[in-house]
């Protein structure tokens, strides 16, 4: 009897531990275990579990990162592959200068670089906690492009693909603005329709630019919010909800992404900065005023900017079309930054940079395309911004640029009907409220050079400062004084501005050192009115030309012709100057001198 009392228990347990085991077997098999590195993260469109319970609302936030993708691109290895810098091999020098004369940067490398490489996130690590509103509108994304290369232009396509949440990306209008390159014709769209759905192609039968190529996109555009990007650039992590959040709460705002650097050389995905508000001198060059306070103590959060910075941003429909687009009247590119910036502000939106949202751009080594037989387009497209939108302010502009004076912007009736139609407010109005401290940095009316002219050195007085028209990041050198041969040629004349810093007579690129190390060299860069790498004082008694707050010296090697700074010394010849004219009384005060807020 006990014997089979114990059997049967032993019975019951088997049976027991049978059941329990086949559930565990059956709820593995169901829903199996996920690990970390197994490339299938949860879907981050979905609500977070506890969000279910809730009733969704209005300003229900959720995160948007995709981290599948953002898996899948870590473990990418390959040339270019995490925006390393990457480099051809001398083999093929003359296939790289010869794509470099028709695109402006090394567009051979390009091809060797995969078009949907992996770019490194280099946002504030807040960004990547940062949840956004749940309810944002998709987006038609419109790329103009003429003569673009082919693999920059497909790799601007999958990066916003790949970086893009699927239900917030409705579409990308490809606008051919006229190009002759055989391989964006046939072989372009065979390869849209093969790989990439989203991707249409509009044709323009001549030759637009730049401003009318992104109308005739927008005018195809079918999504609430238009993103407008140039055809050289790449859509960095998570950049798409950032810009899309200020626009769900109010429709009359534009939103700009952080702009990052693809360098024209290597293709290295780097940062400019850190942010900066966007603003302009008075010969509407782009320049930038300091970040407020509240905004520095806030990295993710977007801030106020009064200019954007170039073509990259994202607007409502609605709002772009209510205050008439872009200007028609502007032609080829140049000057719609300011246009559409002043428009907003003045037209009753706002303007935003958004710190979270990244996007790369390649900054081209020099423009590869010739003047499309426009005449002085530039200049009439700036004249037209100026009579339109700057009331009074306009006479800064002509005064640094008398030719405008004369030239004719063409009929402005329609844009001046638009402004009374929508009640804009002033230039001054601008100024004041939102620019509010561009007059202090960047004066209308600037203050006198500290000194300017021939700057010839002590040690080797044959030899002069010379800077030999060179563009940017080009070094800057010596040469034999053009004052004691009149047949010698290059660019002697110099100005040691109120910005505390020193540019050819005539140019707004400045001497640059971004280098510590010994005998750094000099290269021209485009001023920045921020001191920094481009600050440098005169020392009249020891004849130095100081650079930075580090006690390094203009320096000359007399046989090979190059400057560069090194340790200021007493005891070396080569580091003395004589500049040809200078205001003592403004060399006394130097200290003093400068922008307000620019220290």
């Amino acid at each position: 009897m006990r014997r089979n009392l114990i059997s049967l228990v032993k019975f019951l347990s088997l049976a027991l531990l049978t059941i329990v085991l086949t559930v565990v077997v059956f709820r593995y098999v169901r829903n199996p275990p996920r690990y970390p590195d197994d490339g299938d993260e949860p879907d981050p469109r979905a609500p977070p579990a506890e969000a279910v319970k809730l009733d969704e609302t209005d300003d229900e936030k959720i995160d948007w990162h995709d981290y599948r993708q953002i898996s899948q691109d870590s473990r990418r290895k390959g040339l270019g592959e995490q925006g390393v810098p990457a480099f051809l091999s001398p083999t093929e020098d003359a296939v790289k200068a010869s794509l470099y004369k028709v695109n402006g940067f090394n567009a051979a490398l390009s091809d060797k670089i995969s078009v949907n490489r992996s770019v490194p996130d280099i946002r504030t690590p807040g960004c990547r906690t940062k949840k956004y509103t749940k309810k944002l509108d998709p987006v038609s994304v419109i790329v103009s492009f003429h003569n673009e290369h082919p693999s920059t232009l497909i790799r601007t396509c999958w990066s916003v693909v790949n970086r893009s949440p699927a239900s917030l990306l409705r579409e990308i209008i490809l606008v051919d603005d006229a190009s002759t390159k055989p391989e964006l014709a046939n072989e372009l769209d065979e390869y849209v329709a093969s790989n990439l759905p989203k991707v249409r192609i509009i044709r323009l039968a001549s030759r637009s630019g730049l401003i009318r190529g992104r109308l005739a996109g927008a005018r195809e555009a079918t999504a609430d919010v238009l993103v407008f990007l140039d055809s050289h650039t790449e859509a960095n992590v998570n950049w798409l909800p950032p810009l899309l959040e200020p626009i769900s709460a109010d429709y009359r705002v534009c939103v700009c992404p952080f702009i990052d650097v693809i360098g024209y050389e290597t293709f290295e995905y780097r940062a400019q900065d850190e942010g900066a508000r966007g603003a302009f001198d008075w010969e509407l060059y782009y320049k930038r005023l300091p970040l407020l306070p509240e905004s520095s103590k806030n990295p993710t959060e977007p801030f106020e900017s009064p200019v954007m910075a170039g073509g990259l941003f994202a607007i409502s429909a609605k709002f772009f079309w209510e205050i008439g687009g872009y200007d028609p009247g502007l032609d080829i590119w140049g000057g719609e930054q300011y246009e559409l910036s002043f428009k907003i502000w003045q037209c009753g939106g706002r303007m935003y940079d958004a710190p979270c949202s990244r996007v790369g751009h390649i900054y081209r080594k020099f423009p590869p395309f010739p003047n499309p037989g426009r005449g002085d387009f530039l200049g009439k497209n700036y004249k037209r911004v100026a009579e339109v939108w700057m009331d009074d302010y306009a006479e800064y502009i002509y005064r640094r640029r008398p030719h405008l004076r004369a030239l004719d912007p063409g009929d402005l009736t329609e844009q001046r009907a638009l402004r009374s139609r929508l009640g804009c407010k002033s230039f001054g109005w601008f100024v004041e409220h939102v620019a509010f401290d561009l007059v202090d940095v960047y004066p209308p009316v600037e203050p006198e050079d500290f000194a300017h002219g021939e700057i010839r050195n002590i040690g080797a007085p044959e030899l002069c400062l010379d800077s030999k028209n060179k563009k940017r990041d080009e070094p800057v050198a010596a040469d034999f004084c053009k004052k004691d041969d009149p047949k010698a040629s290059g660019e002697q004349e110099f100005r040691f501005t109120w910005h505390k810093d020193i540019r050819p007579k005539g140019k707004t690129d400045c001497l640059d050192v971004s280098r510590g190390h010994e005998k750094a060299p000099v290269t021209l860069y485009p001023c920045h009115g921020k001191q920094g790498n481009q600050l440098w004082r005169y020392d009249v008694g020891k004849q130095w030309i100081v650079h930075g707050y580090n006690n390094r010296c203009l320096d000359l090697d007399p046989a090979a012709k190059k400057v560069y700074v090194a340790a200021c010394s007493t005891s070396v010849s080569t580091q003395k100057w004589r500049v040809e004219n200078v205001d003592m009384k403004a060399i006394n005060n130097w200290e003093n001198a400068g922008p307000k807020g620019i220290k």
